[in-house]
């Protein structure tokens, strides 16, 4: 590998640490010298530096993270005061906060709380359950035929697959990121594959692959959608570049297990966020994550066999 090259994926290894620091210490203050001291970076060059890797100021990054952050709590956690979720993700003041949202999702925060939740993906828009389509920040666009709605609309969702609540265990991984359109996680698998083969951490069935989920679709844009490529290790493991390390959390999931195409991931979370609807549980606090069992590669028509695992809690 050469100079440059390394030079990069270190760099990219850093910025990854700090995006890890800011969402788990989304609800303090976050100055440019603590951020860039977990970098281990001079300010000065640390905010240069973040903007050329993320193409977003570091300030932007921790405003949308937070506001981004709040709209999902918003949404999901209806008996919690907004003010007490604007404080708890970062806010100073409720006036800030609410020209914020504003700002992002042009409706308040009342409002955007109050509308039916958009959760069903059908070839690039966003569905509520009685077919209101919405544009990414949950905002109502336009509806489709009710008649689709109510006939066509769930057979387009709903696989015949078994969803079960399971406790899922804590499961130590190393992983590489990846940002942006969810295809193209490939690409991080790739590298982090050719990372740990020579390090002998490829020890199928033994070692589980999982892909986990950081942001919302339905609330953040595709561009900025972050998601990790993942392999579990059995210990403590130290890693370099881009590959990073974290615990994914245990406790109760919302367990479904698929056989599916590359075209039909689309289908089966979809089945997932309906069971939600119908099941008196929400998502909870944890990592969403597909934990896969075989390579697509080797099945004969090209499938994945995974779960889909959503934490949860009561309504």
């Amino acid at each position: 590998m050469s100079v440059k090259e390394q030079s990069k994926q270190e760099y990219i290894a850093r910025i990854n640490k700090v995006m890890d620091y800011i969402d788990n210490h989304i609800n303090e203050p976050l100055s440019l010298g603590t951020v860039a001291g977990v970098a281990n970076l001079s300010p000065y060059h640390f905010h240069r530096i973040f903007t050329l890797f993320t193409s977003e100021s570091l300030s932007a990054f921790i405003q949308r993270i937070r506001i981004e952050k709040a709209a999902s709590l918003i949404r999901e956690y209806k008996d919690v005061p907004i003010s007490e979720i604007a404080y708890n993700c970062g806010f100073s003041s409720v006036s800030i906060f609410s020209r914020t949202f504003r700002k992002y999702f042009n409706t308040s925060a009342t409002d955007f709380r109050n509308r039916e939740k958009a959760f069903l993906l059908i070839n690039g828009s966003y569905y509520s359950k009685d077919g209101k389509v919405f544009s990414k920040n949950n905002q109502q666009h336009h509806s489709i035929d009710l008649q689709l709605c109510s006939i066509n609309l769930k057979q387009l969702i709903i696989m015949n697959t078994k969803i079960e609540i399971k406790e899922m265990p804590e499961m130590r991984v190393v992983y590489c990121r990846h940002k942006g359109a969810f295809k193209d996680i490939c690409y991080a698998y790739d590298k982090l594959m050719k990372w740990a083969g020579p390090r002998g951490l490829l020890n199928f069935p033994e070692t589980k692959s999982l892909t986990v989920y950081h942001d919302d679709p339905s609330i953040t844009d595709i561009e900025n959608v972050r998601q990790d490529a993942c392999i579990t290790v059995n210990e403590d493991v130290k890693v370099d570049g881009e590959i990073g390390k974290m615990i994914v959390e245990g406790g109760k999931y919302a367990v479904g297990h698929f056989e599916i195409t590359v075209n039909e991931f689309e289908q089966a979370w979809n089945t997932m966020c309906l069971w939600f609807t119908e099941n008196g549980y929400q998502p909870g606090d944890g990592s969403t994550y597909e934990l896969y069992y075989n390579d697509h590669n080797e099945h004969p028509e090209k499938k994945f066999i995974l779960d889909i695992c959503i934490p949860v809690r009561p309504l």
